[in-house]
């Protein structure tokens, strides 16, 4: 089992994403010489909407390159009218005041297609701007015009796509985020059963979840049991999201038409009852939920 830490303030560009509005709008060239050449590889080329994608970021730093601050990178993707859908803007894990001329920089990160209302091609452009006046840095590169740069294409599919999957007992309704929409949630009770149907080979679990309410509530262990056998535990600590990726053997889903895993949390919290009265929250709370995704690809 791998899991990628996810720090809180970057939760909606990094894995939930910033639907419709471009990040890094009103932009302005810079001019001068390239300073890096960037590339992009996919973990898949067609993806259908709700599913899981690693992109490779590489950066081959020019060898007279010089960098005044820290920039941000910022990642379109446009459909066939080149029209932004959305983005994966982000800060690199190696701020590039820290990048030295001739060195490659090279990162990994997980998204999850957003649910967008298109089905087809599409393209990722890809730069680097100042968070202070917007100014875009020269490339090497295929130029779209202002300085975004095509990396990759891929090939988005309907939600339908996706391994039937549903969120039976133990389950609160879903929630989303008052800021953003975009970002949903479910939180479980002490036991949760998740079903789907059973594609009788290996597959991958991609379980996005955290905690929120370090005042309320200590670390937590998260059991993750397939045809009565457990695959995983795992620590979920307050305030930290996290994205697990856990192996389900094939052998263990049975012949049924579907398989159920069952999500058990060994300590469980009632915000109302916590707080004294601070919180109206009743409700029994497990842990918080962004993604749990069975993948046989």
């Amino acid at each position: 089992m791998t899991r990628a830490v996810l720090r809180l303030p970057l939760v909606t560009g990094l894995l939930a994403l910033v639907l419709g509005a471009a990040a890094c709008g009103g932009s302005k060239e810079s001019g001068g010489p390239s300073v890096a050449t960037p590339t992009v590889s996919l973990s898949f080329d067609r993806v259908p909407a709700g599913s899981p994608l690693e992109l490779t970021y590489k950066f081959v730093v020019a060898s007279d390159a010089k960098f005044s601050e820290d920039y941000r990178v910022f990642v379109h993707v446009v459909d066939t009218d080149e029209e932004q859908m959305w983005n994966d803007d982000h800060n690199p894990p190696t701020p590039t005041s820290q990048w030295k001329p001739g060195e490659t920089i090279e990162y990994k990160r997980t998204i999850f297609v957003p649910v967008y209302p298109y089905v087809g091609d599409a393209t990722i452009e890809i730069g680097l701007h100042s968070t202070k006046d917007q100014k875009r840095l020269t490339l090497t590169g295929e130029d779209t015009g202002q300085h975004s740069y095509k990396v990759a294409k891929l090939q988005l599919l309907p939600q339908t796509d996706n391994l039937f999957t549903v969120f039976k007992e133990g389950w609160h309704p879903a929630e989303s985020a008052a800021h953003d929409p975009s970002l949903e949630w479910q939180w479980t009770k002490q036991q949760a059963t998740l079903a789907f149907k059973n594609p009788k080979k290996d597959a991958l679990f991609y379980f996005d979840v955290d905690s929120p309410g370090k005042e309320m509530h200590g670390a937590q262990q998260v059991t993750i049991s397939l045809g009565g056998q457990t695959v995983e535990t795992l620590t979920v600590d307050p305030e930290q999201r996290t994205l697990h990726r856990i192996k389900l053997p094939g052998s263990l889903m049975g012949d049924a038409d579907l398989a159920e895993l069952q999500i058990a949390v060994d300590k469980t919290f009632t915000p109302a009852t916590i707080t004294n009265g601070t919180s109206k929250d009743p409700r029994e709370l497990g842990v918080r939920v962004f993604h749990a995704y069975v993948d046989p690809r």
